[in-house]
């Protein structure tokens, strides 16, 4: 099948998945596979986060004085430098550099694309909506560290109810609508709330978990939350 037919999904890949503590290689391998499995019908746009190396960062500069510009820029960095990697893992399936610009639409025909951070104030969360905007694309999959959406943080509550899908209206009741760098949401705000006026639909995944990725592509019920 041509590429410029096939369905093109964007993936915000969290960086706390890629690297949780060090690089995940072994998760980097099933995600690879996983995606190749699904390579004859869609083609992929990946931006990839900062995660918890991200923040651990910012919170030195803000120990050192650090404005919001300063952390945004560090969060950038090592948005770069993780999605160097996954451009790596895909090696020749991948365009050959990491795009970082949202705002210009993609004319590669490869299948995979993969975008790292691109400015302060634009979190990857909200450069995959943007870039949605931009190429028509109406599904935005979110692999990050948690199951579901939860009504209240489960680490303070551990009791509160998980969320297997939700309207933007009440999503963003959960998340509010104010962003700063190093946020840890299950999506942005700021994104969330263009998600919502554009009528995108984000499907949150734990992305350690690639068999449910498999199972949402392959339109069976997944343990995840779908927002729309």
């Amino acid at each position: 099948m041509d590429s410029m037919v096939k369905e093109t999904i964007i993936i915000s890949l969290g960086g706390s998945v890629v690297v949780p503590d060090r690089i995940d290689e072994e998760f980097l391998k099933k995600f690879q596979h996983s995606l190749n499995g699904q390579l004859a019908q869609k083609r992929f746009f990946l931006f990839v986060g900062g995660g918890k190396v991200c923040r651990d960062y910012q919170k030195a500069l803000l120990d050192f004085g650090a404005d919001n510009t300063d952390q945004d820029w560090m969060g950038i960095h090592i948005s770069r430098l993780n999605a160097q990697v996954v451009r790596q893992v895909f090696d020749k399936q991948a365009f050959n550099t990491v795009l970082t610009d949202p705002t210009k639409k993609v004319n590669s025909r490869r299948d995979i694309v993969v975008f790292g951070g691109w400015k302060p104030g634009w979190s990857t969360d909200y450069c995959a909506v943007m870039l949605a905007k931009n190429m028509g694309i109406k599904t935005i999959i979110n692999l990050t560290n948690i199951d579901y959406v939860y009504e209240k943080d489960p680490k303070k509550f551990p009791s509160t109810k998980p969320i297997g899908q939700i309207s933007w209206k009440d999503f963003r009741k959960i998340v509010g609508n104010t962003w700063k760098p190093g946020l840890s949401a299950p999506f942005d705000p700021r994104a969330s709330k263009m998600a919502e006026i554009l009528k995108i639909k984000v499907v949150i995944i734990n992305g350690k978990e690639v068999s449910r990725l498999e199972q949402f592509f392959a339109g069976k019920s997944f343990i995840g939350t779908v927002i729309q």
